[in-house]
């Protein structure tokens, strides 16, 4: 699975975060691309979660990552896109759920809650864990709208 490409995003709140999570994700050979923010000065989340969205939603990524104080915001806003289902983790086991059972396709992490250990182990989980369909595609399958 680490031939997957991989989009991350964060705000101000979660730069230095994602930094480590960049790191850790290149250390592991994965295909990473930051899309910003680019320093810890005052940005607006939905500045990046948006094109973070229409890149995982296009299909140019297959996964991404958002990072923002609490990973409320950016969640909310990457959840307007279609096609996307991003999951607020902020432990292992919600991450594990997030994509066995919601086949999440965003992790939004809280930044300031949780450390760099607690958030690798989060992001490792979410992209080492298949959907398991079944039951739960059913499921998935109705979170969309549709245009009537």
């Amino acid at each position: 699975m680490k031939n997957r490409k991989i989009a991350i995003v964060s705000d101000h709140a979660g730069y230095i975060l994602k930094g480590k999570l960049l790191k850790y994700l290149n250390e592991e050979h994965y295909e990473v691309k930051d899309l910003g923010c680019f320093s810890d000065e005052n940005v607006d989340y939905p500045d990046f979660g948006h094109p973070l969205a229409e890149a995982v939603s296009s299909g140019e990524f297959e996964t991404g990552i958002s990072i923002c104080g609490t990973g409320n915001g950016i969640n909310m806003t990457v959840n307007k896109h279609p096609g996307i289902r991003g999951a607020l983790c902020w432990n292992e086991e919600i991450s594990r759920l997030a994509r066995a059972h919601n086949d999440a396709n965003i992790c939004a992490l809280p930044g300031r809650f949780i450390s760099e250990s607690e958030a690798i182990l989060i992001v490792k989980t979410f992209l080492n864990t298949d959907f398991e369909g079944g039951r739960h595609k059913r499921r998935v399958d109705k979170i969309s709208l549709k245009m009537y």
